[in-house]
């Protein structure tokens, strides 16, 4: 199914590989946050970012991990605190897919809040689709193309987003590449339908 980048809904709870590919680029980050966007996270997906042990630990990695406490000390990433029940709404999901505890808690917080998933990963994606309305789940590149559809990046900052995103070995670039290319095909074909 094809990202609509003409919609993107401004409050999310985000997941860990959500989190760090936002954080890849400092200026997509800020031009989010600038847009409106609200980003919230489960206390579980900051110990995944924070502090569980990593198998090779990169200057990348410790980049990141300073970049998202500046953001949580500027409050640009909220986190709310789960409870017992949530707890158990992890497990029930956890036997329905294996997913990474950070997934399985954003969208258990999500349910509980009826707000959208900010996920990166397909099986999350999916898993989100099951259980929450519409639109369900979004992802970092959605929010870069909804900026692109926004006009609120220029050709030059989707060029250093891309750039930042791609020197902290962050795997999206192509993906980011090409939905900038659809916010731009979108924003053209709307301003000809308003013509």
């Amino acid at each position: 199914m094809a990202t609509d980048v003409s919609r993107f809904a401004l409050s999310n709870i985000v997941d860990t590989c959500s989190i760090w590919n936002l954080l890849s680029s400092q200026r997509l980050l800020a031009l989010a946050i600038d847009s409106g966007v609200k980003l919230t996270c489960t206390p579980v997906v900051l110990y995944e970012c924070l502090v569980k042990p990593r198998r090779a630990q990169t200057p990348e990695d410790e980049e990141l991990k300073r970049r998202l406490v500046g953001a949580k000390s500027r409050s640009q990433i909220a986190t709310f605190p789960i409870d017992i029940e949530d707890l158990q709404v992890v497990e029930l999901l956890e036997r329905r897919r294996r997913l990474g505890k950070g997934e399985l808690s954003t969208i258990a917080f999500a349910m509980k809040t009826r707000q959208v998933v900010m996920t990166d990963d397909k099986k999350a994606r999916t898993l989100a689709a099951e259980f929450l309305p519409s639109p369900g789940a979004q992802t970092t590149p959605h929010l870069l193309g909804w900026l692109v559809f926004e006009s609120r990046l220029s050709v030059g900052d989707e060029a250093l987003v891309q750039e930042e995103h791609k020197a902290m070995r962050r795997p999206l670039q192509q993906v980011f590449a090409e939905m900038c290319e659809e916010g731009r095909r979108c924003r053209a074909c709307f301003a000809k339908s308003t013509d």
